[in-house]
């Protein structure tokens, strides 16, 4: 994945200033970085769910704004939000996503999707009587059901319980050889465990990017605070 001088303002206040981040394939990637620095925003433009005001990105050679369909079926996100709807049940909203992105064999991948999740004994059931913990699992079903080639976490432990963190951690650090992650997270020890780098963001610009192999926790955490100050 390529992001090239992306830029983005709300009401006119100035987010991002001109982000450019390489996402190798099968790369693990941890977006640190304070409040308000434009992690959520940026994650958000490379998951095409925003338009930047200046700037591209790109997917397996799929740029977009323009390519932006193309590029959605090689893009997995979760968010804060599992975005699945409360009045189907969880088999429904599988199937409804796995028809959107063509996925083939949907009799099989649904249950092995939501079994993977923990979630096959209540496949019948209506989201709107899940727990907020049960909606993200869902969430992370449906984000994986079209096997994609980027997977874009934005703070996608919000709502889990010590199990599902568990089950989110094997998702990131067991992806496919070939699939790419890219973690926003306020959660340092956790980027730092589980993925080979970390970028910062801080005032809208790309203020840091190390290995994790070159870093020690307590100086992700310095760079953090100094960041934040």
């Amino acid at each position: 994945m390529r992001v090239r001088g992306v830029a983005h303002a709300f009401a006119g206040r100035p987010v991002l200033a001109g982000v450019d981040l390489d996402v190798a394939a099968g790369e693990r990637v941890a977006v640190v970085g304070p409040n308000g620095a434009g992690k959520s925003t940026l994650l958000r433009i490379m998951a095409t769910l925003l338009t930047p005001r200046e700037g591209t990105v790109a997917v397996g050679g799929t740029p977009y704004p323009e390519g932006v369909r193309a590029a959605r079926r090689r893009i997995g996100y979760l968010g804060h939000d599992p975005l699945v709807y409360l009045d189907l049940t969880a088999w429904q909203n599988l199937r409804l996503f796995g028809d959107l992105y063509g996925v083939d064999g949907l009799d099989d991948a649904v249950p092995d999707a939501l079994a993977r999740v923990g979630l096959l004994p209540r496949a019948h059931d209506h989201v709107r009587t899940f727990s907020r913990g049960m909606a993200q699992r869902l969430g992370i079903a449906r984000m994986l059901l079209h096997s994609p080639d980027v997977l874009l976490l934005d703070e996608p432990y919000t709502g889990l319980d010590a199990q599902g963190s568990r089950l989110l951690d094997g998702i990131v650090t067991g992806a496919s050889s070939g699939t790419a992650v890219v973690m926003v997270t306020h959660d340092l020890a956790r980027a730092h465990a589980l993925c080979g780098r970390v970028v910062m963001i801080a005032r809208g610009l790309l203020a840091w990017d190390a290995g994790t192999a070159d870093v020690s926790h307590d100086q992700l955490a310095q760079r953090y605070a100094e960041s934040a100050g």
